[in-house]
């Protein structure tokens, strides 16, 4: 099997070395990373400027590829170019901190895996909610690499693509022998954000400026069966998703209700 490993945390983040420690355990592994964090970009691509690619060694072997770019950009090049055979699947990962609910369509992290998946190539995008505790990227790491060959297993159609966020560590009761994580959960993509949080600072010259982004999880409404629902309640969320946002019940209603749409006559204006 042959991976194609993304982040969008950079190329030196603890998280995609983690990652890359265990899926080498069972697969050959080729890195292709930002060579800077390119943490909320979304699904942005790299075509005003010349898309470059340097490698990266580590104690004087070939780590992988360093893109001065985009997540995105990273998997087209990986399997346009880098990649070689193509690979069987994209994976990208560990995050610092979670990728649910809305906050999926700003992700870097999710972006990569979407890009896979335009491919045609089976993709997976793993994140850990850190909270008030530092995280333990190994652990997650291990985790999912065996979540991984497990979803595999049970051969998902090619193509398609899977969100996984892991439990952060600092609403573990220490007292309690239930294991932690508490379990995995199949959930949906929770699409309810009951508040946004805009903080308004001034700087030491009297400047205002401000900070967003402050409420990734707990702006959410915790609805049951939800991926954000699950991962407070400290369970592994597995989110299939699907890139195409064409809303089919609305399409079918248009269609069966609306009388055709036309284009009205044109008149050429002196």
């Amino acid at each position: 099997m042959h991976i194609l490993l993304v982040n969008d945390d950079g190329i030196h983040a603890p998280g995609l070395n983690s990652l890359h420690a265990e899926l080498v355990k069972f697969a050959q592994v080729t890195v292709v990373a930002p060579a800077v964090e390119q943490s909320g970009v979304g699904h942005s691509i790299t075509y005003l400027h010349p898309l470059l690619a340097h490698r990266e060694y580590r104690q004087d072997e070939f780590f992988g590829w360093k893109v001065e770019g985009s997540p995105a950009d990273c998997v087209k090049l990986g399997i346009m170019e880098l990649a070689q055979p193509r690979p069987d699947l994209v994976v990208s990962g560990i995050n610092h901190g979670a990728n649910v609910g809305i906050n999926i369509l700003y992700s870097g992290t999710v972006a990569a895996a979407i890009e896979g998946a335009f491919f045609g190539v089976t993709s997976f995008a793993l994140s850990q909610w850190l909270g008030n505790s530092a995280p333990r990227f190994p652990q997650a790491a291990r985790l999912g690499a065996q979540l991984i060959q497990q979803i595999m297993a049970r051969n998902p159609p090619t193509g398609s693509l899977w969100n996984i966020n892991f439990p952060t560590w600092s609403t573990k009761d220490q007292s309690s022998d239930e294991p932690w994580p508490r379990g995995v959960r199949l959930t949906s993509m929770g699409v309810s954000r009951q508040r946004e949080t805009l903080e308004k600072r001034i700087d030491p010259r009297g400047r205002t400026y401000y900070w967003t982004g402050l409420e990734p999880i707990h702006g959410h409404e915790l609805v049951e069966g939800s991926d954000v629902a699950a991962l407070v309640d400290g369970y592994v969320t597995v989110t299939p998703l699907h890139f195409d946002l064409t809303s089919r019940a609305q399409l079918m209603q248009a269609e069966a209700n609306w009388s055709p749409l036309v284009i009205p006559p044109q008149h050429d204006q002196e």
